[in-house]
């Protein structure tokens, strides 16, 4: 399970970095995007996918989180 930083862009997208692999992408879209819940599955444009458990309320980036590898 990774530590991933997840930072806002300038044009408001989510940016997924993992250090240890020196991996940045774009996020494409995440299974559940509200104020109330973030998370699940977290599709980059790459086409990688990773999960995290949604987290409630929807955490302020930048910050990191543990993902899994789907």
């Amino acid at each position: 399970m990774p530590n991933v930083m997840i930072r806002a862009k300038n044009n408001g997208k989510l940016l997924f970095y993992i250090a240890k692999k020196d991996q940045e992408d774009e996020i494409e879209s995440v299974e559940t995007d509200t104020e109330e819940a973030w998370g699940g599955v977290v599709n980059l444009t790459d086409g990688s996918q990773y999960y995290i458990d949604p987290i409630s309320p929807k955490p302020k980036f930048p910050t990191t989180l543990r993902f899994k590898r789907v």
